[in-house]
């Protein structure tokens, strides 16, 4: 698939505007659930996948093939998006570049995401943590809520916040690295 996708962006790069509405088709479903998830908001949501595919027409040689798979950039760049777009809105003024600070331990969004585009495998691992974890994990990644802002939030101890995320994601790695959640016994994105 990753081969396929490849294809289609060069082919984009070329002005092709039936390679354009194939990649639409193959992920607008993906990125339009991303960024609900990201935002709250339909609308929203809607306008931000437009963006994303606006951007990959307009601008050239935004993907860079040495640097990861398509769909992890595409995932990368719609979450930007959301962010963005949040940020214009006003949305919400918390840092939302916070959860970036787990840096080397746990994955980005994008990662826990594409174990299967469509986030079935994801979901089901999710669904087995316990339900403090499962909470943070969705505020966190999925809300986008700064772990400082779900501390304050849940009235917890910021360090109870890091703790809960790292104990999910340490679960998530063993359910997926089991091959449980159906993706062969490979985990991308936790070391």
């Amino acid at each position: 698939m990753s081969e396929q996708d490849f294809e289609l962006y060069e082919r984009i790069q070329a002005a092709d505007k039936q390679a354009l509405e194939t990649l639409y088709e193959r992920y607008e479903k993906l990125l339009f659930s991303f960024a609900l998830r990201m935002t709250g908001r339909r609308d929203l949501s809607e306008e931000i996948v437009q963006d994303v595919f606006m951007k990959i027409w307009t601008k050239p040689n935004l993907y860079d093939r040495s640097k990861g798979k398509f769909s992890s950039w595409l995932l990368t760049v719609t979450r930007n998006a959301s962010i963005d777009s949040m940020r214009r809105k006003n949305e919400q003024t918390e840092a939302l570049d916070e959860r970036d600070s787990l840096k080397s331990n746990e994955p980005a969004v994008e990662d826990l995401v594409q174990w299967k585009e469509e986030g079935t495998v994801l979901r089901h691992a999710i669904a087995q943590l316990a339900e403090e974890q499962r909470e943070m994990i969705e505020l966190f990644y999925f809300k986008g809520l700064s772990q400082r802002a779900i501390a304050e939030e849940r009235n917890i101890p910021l360090g109870t916040v890091k703790g809960r995320i790292r104990l999910a994601l340490k679960h998530l790695k063993g359910h997926l690295s089991t091959g449980k959640g159906g993706v062969d016994g490979e985990v991308r994105g936790i070391d």
